[in-house]
């Protein structure tokens, strides 16, 4: 036994050089360093200095219908803003200086280094406008915004990951608002409506894949189509029937809010986080329940199987069609899901077009978060986060140009795919279909 250990120290103690010279022959990354540096150069030169001599920024960390009423906090502009500008520098020198020694730095370090950066954005933001920034608010919104992004994010990562190009989560998301919308004004139940939304999606998601596995139409193709003729069959039917008698056929039906007793009463993040409906309880669970079962089950290693090497898993038994078909059907149920949120999530009628790209956006930030659970889920809210920044922005006054706080969403969606977050590789098998 002694020799068996002395064996197993020895190999440890040899691979040890191997793995520091593995180390040493990787290239320095200095993308994010760089990045990093220039950011905090921005909020330093931008938001401290700029800030107005004397302002005042001023916070509002509570609503008035919170169990607990925080105080509103009211920061001197130019030196809350210079503090966070000089941690950004901090940070950004310890990224420098972590690649050029290839060390690997946690996920705490770009989200504390976003954190700060949007801090002293909002500070310079709300600097003498004499308004407070609702944080309370703006979080709730940037959560509620995000919803159908990750929504449709984890619906493309179920199909793609099972080799299937999902195109179409724009035309799934708007196929699940409009029955939404109709199954609830009909039955006069929001329930009703989230119920049979998830049946709408699914629907587009099984066009897709009977066309992709049945008759090897090209995939982008076919989601393309799909998503222009649910633009078409939704519009037509909005103008000829939903308008006709909306009373009937599209009044407004909303899902009510559930407090979760003692955890909504958190200040800050229990309003934002469990103050609302089954349908945010439901996002919660379906991402926490994916980012298990994707890597940790047989389901999801046989999905992966499928999506990475389709030969390989069927001289294992592992019948691809159908797993690409039952996947592919079931991605699009969640996207429905999603599609819910445009109408009896908000308590609003159907609208033509009404999901506006959100289904493009929720594509991004799939690949933004390389088609894993935690990354797309991180990815949906950035986007959702910028989105209610501009909006809450815009109803407060602010130096900058509201054009510019509603392009930032999309020029984070360009990054995003432009590759900006580095190298990703899709599943192997992605778009190719499957010929015995």
């Amino acid at each position: 036994m002694s020799e068996q250990v002395t064996s197993q120290e020895t190999t440890a103690v040899q691979a040890e050089p191997l793995q520091q010279a593995e180390a040493q022959l990787q290239p320095v990354k200095w993308k994010f360093p760089i990045t990093y540096a220039l950011l905090a150069l921005l909020s330093l030169g931008v938001f401290t200095l700029l800030s107005p001599s004397g302002a005042v920024t001023q916070f509002r960390l509570a609503t008035a219908t919170d169990f607990i009423t925080l105080p509103a906090v009211e920061a001197p502009s130019f030196a809350t803003a210079l503090v966070l500008s000089l941690l950004q520098l901090g940070l950004a020198a310890l990224a420098i200086f972590a690649a050029a020694r290839r060390i690997r730095l946690g996920i705490w370090h770009p989200m504390l280094f976003g954190t700060l950066f949007v801090l002293a954005f909002l500070v310079y933001a709300g600097a003498g406008r004499g308004a407070f920034i609702p944080m309370v608010t703006l979080l709730s919104g940037a959560l509620m915004l995000s919803v159908p992004l990750i929504f449709g994010a984890m619906c493309g990562l179920v199909g793609e990951r099972s080799g299937i190009i999902n195109i179409a989560i724009e035309g799934q998301l708007l196929a699940g608002a409009f029955l939404a919308a109709v199954a609830a004004s009909f039955f006069t139940s929001a329930y009703v409506g989230l119920l049979a939304a998830p049946f709408a999606g699914a629907a587009v998601g099984g066009l897709l894949v009977w066309f992709s596995v049945k008759y090897h139409v090209n995939q982008i193709i076919v989601g393309v189509v799909l998503n222009v003729l649910v633009i078409g069959l939704t519009s037509f039917f909005y103008s000829t029937v939903l308008t006709q008698d909306p009373g009937l056929w599209n009044a407004r039906q909303q899902l009510p809010r559930l407090p979760i007793p003692g955890l909504s009463q958190i200040p800050v993040i229990g309003p934002v986080l469990f103050n609302q409906t089954i349908l945010v309880y439901l996002m919660y669970i379906i991402v926490i329940a994916l980012n298990i079962l994707v890597f940790k089950s047989r389901w999801g290693l046989r999905m992966r199987a499928v999506g990475e090497h389709p030969k390989a898993a069927d001289t294992v038994g592992i019948n691809v069609p159908r797993t690409r078909v039952i996947n592919t059907v079931l991605a699009g149920g969640i996207a429905g899901l999603g599609g819910a949120y445009f109408t009896v999530g908000q308590g609003l009628a159907f609208g033509q077009e009404m999901s506006a790209g959100q289904g493009f956006i929720a594509l991004a930030a799939m690949i933004l978060g390389r088609w894993r659970p935690k990354g797309a889920l991180f990815a949906a809210l950035l986007f959702g986060f910028s989105t209610s920044v501009g909006q809450t922005l815009s109803a407060i006054g602010t130096p900058v140009p509201s054009e510019m706080l509603l392009m930032l969403p999309y020029v984070i969606t360009i990054f995003a795919v432009a590759g900006f977050v580095g190298r990703v590789r899709p599943p192997a098998a992605e778009g190719v279909p499957y010929i015995k």
